[in-house]
């Protein structure tokens, strides 16, 4: 079925499959972590059950998307050894320490206090329970710290060295991980799940405010959401200025075909390209809809400033700038659209008419799901711009692949095509369900059917003042 497929293409689709997948979980629950404890330290200052109550709600979707990314997280690992052993073998000295910090750390943290924290309410303390929840909210954070450094040091590699057999060795662990690139991609990939989540929760609020304008837990989701937004949004524009002009000097060929800018301009007139399609035959961009000195001016914040185009690289090393050209164009659309709905809301706050904005409500509703997008959009940015390498530089992909033929690697991934559409597909279903129920005050759980002791001797109930006639003797 795979035969005359180029193993490396197929190996890629896989991973970039999988990992399409998997992302979508952590840029939820990083956010939602975080919201939960939030939400857990305002009822402790106030009292109002509101707070809890709104816990309560969203703790049982946490659970299942922290499961479903652990799930999806593990498949990932083992590619590493069937698809990409070569590149493990030659990286493993520096990523493999930094991704098993993430498991002891990190992961461990996560795991550590989530039982407390989805089953310890009414166990443990309420001080004990919020410190669990906040823990779980750090670990989650720190798990991205950890995993951007690994992605960051792909990019922006640092601090190694190179051994007799070709492997990556490390020479400085502090350069390895905060690592030119590091700082911007952890604080734009933290923003993005926070936005993420805040449009989840606001469409789901929004939902529920469109059926009764009245209910107090979807009016509080819907407020605290826009705020996240209104707060997060321009403050994710302004890292992701950052951000670019970080990949411009480290990365140039990477922005040159996000531009998709073929030819440098020596004057340093260089247009911003609104739209167009980038041909990357011919080596030019098609249809181009252009902004004079625009380019310059937001990459080099100069009206004069010089950026190299893709002539200025060997051709085989260009990234596909078909693909980044628009995928970079999806997500920053998403960015500016999530900008718009944050003003809005604050004009109808001050209005007075937060929630009883009907068409508000809509657009948040049909942009719940778009940070999603927004992050896949990215995502594809961020890798497919590295491309043709592994190793930002040093190892190209082609180099990089476990010698294996592509109908074992096409055959595993129709398996994971199949398998993943039908476990996932069941465990968004079932979110979209605890989503869909209205959000009430809190009810007491039934009692448990388990013994409240673990072990030792479980007391009688008290005889006293029963009238228990005298067991009959034998």
């Amino acid at each position: 079925m795979f035969e005359g497929f180029d193993p490396v293409l197929l190996a890629r689709i896989q991973f970039a499959f999988t990992i399409s997948f998997h992302i979508i979980f952590p840029a939820f629950t990083i956010g939602l972590a975080s919201y939960l404890a939030v939400l857990e330290g305002l009822f402790l200052a106030t009292g109002r059950a509101v707070y809890m109550e709104t816990f309560n709600y969203w703790v049982k979707i946490f659970a299942l998307s922290f499961g479903m990314g652990v799930v999806s997280g593990i498949t990932m690992s083992y590619q590493f050894g069937t698809n990409w052993s070569v590149f493990s073998d030659k990286t493993g000295p520096i990523l493999g320490p930094l991704m098993a910090y993430e498991v002891l750390s990190a992961f461990f943290l996560e795991a550590g206090f989530l039982g407390i924290m989805l089953f310890g309410q009414k166990r443990v303390g309420p001080k004990l329970h919020f410190a669990a929840t906040l823990v779980v909210a750090i670990g989650t954070c720190f798990s991205a710290f950890w995993i951007l450094s690994v992605n960051s040091w792909m990019h922006t590699p640092a601090g190694y060295g190179i051994n007799e057999v070709g492997q990556f060795v490390p020479e400085d662990w502090w350069a390895i991980v905060f690592n030119p690139s590091f700082p911007y991609r952890l604080v734009h990939m933290v923003l993005a799940a926070y936005l993420t989540t805040a449009f989840v929760v606001g469409a789901v609020a929004a939902f529920h405010l469109l059926r009764d304008r009245a209910n107090a837990h979807a009016r509080l989701m819907f407020s605290m959401a826009l705020w996240m937004a209104t707060i997060v949004a321009p403050m994710q524009i302004v890292a992701g200025d950052f951000h670019g002009v970080n990949t411009l000097e480290h990365q140039p060929a990477k922005i040159a075909a996000i531009e998709g800018h073929f030819e440098t301009n020596s004057d340093g007139s260089m247009p911003l390209t609104l739209f167009g399609i980038p041909n990357m035959e011919t080596g030019r961009t098609d249809y181009a809809v252009d902004v004079p000195y625009l380019g310059s001016l937001i990459l080099t914040h100069s009206l004069d400033g010089v950026v190299q185009g893709l002539d200025a690289f060997p051709r085989d090393e260009w990234p596909n700038a078909t693909i980044v050209f628009w995928s970079f164009r999806v997500m920053v659309a998403i960015g500016f659209a999530m900008l718009g709905i944050g003003l809005w809301s604050l004009f109808k706050r001050y209005r007075g008419s937060l929630f009883s904005s009907t068409w508000l409500q809509r657009a948040m509703l049909a942009m719940g799901p778009m940070g999603f997008v927004a992050v896949i959009a990215g995502w594809i940015t961020t890798e497919v711009g590295r491309q043709p390498f592994t190793v930002y530089g040093l190892l190209r992909t082609s180099e990089s692949h476990s010698p294996i033929a592509a109908e074992a690697v096409g055959t595993s991934l129709v398996a994971f095509v199949i398998v993943y559409f039908l476990l996932f597909g069941a465990g968004t279903f079932y979110i979209l369900r605890l989503m869909g129920k209205t959000p009430t005050p809190f009810e007491e759980d039934s009692p448990p059917h388990q013994p409240t002791r673990a072990a030792g001797i479980t007391p009688a109930p008290s005889l006293e003042g029963r009238n228990t006639p005298e067991p009959a003797e034998s």
